[in-house]
């Protein structure tokens, strides 16, 4: 059996004392939300704090309000945000990307900010310490070389939200909370271009909320790929929202992919190319064509890369025809090798 290693709790009461406890410990110190990926990967010595800061008892970052835009509380649920008629109704994409997180019992634990906040992963990483070991560590625990890219200088691990897709498709923000005060900046802006230090924030910042403009007009889906129907990761997740006119016109698009790099990818070119155009089946398969190119999938998640890499022109043309109302079946799909 796994066991935790040993650690201090702390249980501040506002984000603010919660900041400036982990300020005073430093880098010995980690947020606590759910626990539902921290715990394991402590089990698994991945990462080894000494000090633990609960953010459970934070007073106003539990909420959801729907008043134009939405504002979700980083520590509701995330069964809570999937369940919540106004989310469901109105930003549907952030109902579904948040129902299909792991299974009901981690998404009755698990939280909002926490997703947007979850580790990277990586077959290379995601083991036990004893597994490890053996094959003399990686470059984002106890080694210095990247197994997956042996010639690179930077970490690999890919992002594992499936959340966070979501939020950067509808351009959503949220609030950090320091000792010094609060900060408010793009969703799109908390993530770095390493597996390691995959988020920019500074380590004692408390994401404490996530605002989403109102979106009334677009429409939006999420879709993930994973192995099993339930409890697994994402090795892909395509985001799409739209706003369209007259004849199904493309106003604005987003896209995005995730579980494709370090960090959700922005399929900007792909963007650019159907604004304008009627979204049908040609235009589809063409923008899904220019938004595949980003992905860069490696050997370090479930199933073979060369077929994620596939599947990812394939999930985006799902994705727009069912932002199209274009049935989604008929796309033919390759085997996993």
């Amino acid at each position: 059996m796994l066991r935790l290693p040993p650690f201090e709790l702390f249980a501040p009461k506002t984000a603010r004392e919660a900041a400036r406890i982990l300020a005073d410990h430093g880098p010995a110190a980690m947020p606590v939300a759910g626990g539902t990926d921290l715990y394991p990967n402590m089990k698994r010595r991945q990462v080894e704090p000494r000090v633990l800061v609960s953010l459970r008892g934070l007073s106003g970052v539990s909420g959801i309000q729907a008043n134009g835009g939405l504002t979700l509380g980083a520590m509701a649920t995330l069964t809570e945000v999937a369940e919540h008629p106004a989310v469901s109704a109105r930003w549907p994409a952030i109902a579904r990307s948040a129902g299909l997180v792991s299974s009901p019992p981690l998404r009755n634990a698990g939280t909002i900010g926490g997703n947007l906040c979850v580790d990277t992963r990586c077959n290379y990483y995601n083991q036990t310490e004893f597994w490890r070991a053996s094959i003399g560590y990686c470059m984002k625990k106890d080694g210095d070389v990247c197994l997956v890219a042996p010639g690179s200088s930077i970490c690999w691990a890919l992002s594992s939200s499936d959340t966070a897709p979501v939020m950067m498709s509808l351009e959503a923000e949220v609030t950090l909370a320091s000792p010094d005060g609060e900060r408010r900046i793009p969703v799109a802006a908390l993530y770095g271009a390493d597996g390691i230090r995959y988020l920019v924030k500074k380590p004692e910042e408390v994401l404490t909320e996530i605002h989403v403009p109102d979106r009334a007009g677009w429409v939006m889906t999420y879709r993930k790929l994973r192995r099993r129907g339930s409890i697994d990761f994402p090795i892909l997740g395509v985001a799409a929202a739209a706003k369209l006119g007259g004849g199904n016109v493309v106003e604005d698009v987003r896209l995005v992919l995730g579980a494709v790099h370090m960090h959700p990818v922005e399929a900007k070119e792909a963007c650019d190319f159907l604004r304008g155009k009627v979204l049908d089946r040609e235009s589809i398969e063409m923008a899904a064509g220019i938004a595949y190119k980003p992905a860069k999938p490696l050997d370090n998640a479930d199933l073979v890369y060369s077929w994620r890499k596939r599947m990812a022109r394939i999930e985006v043309s799902r994705a727009l025809r069912e932002l199209a109302g274009l049935p989604t079946g008929d796309l033919p799909v390759a085997a996993p090798s």
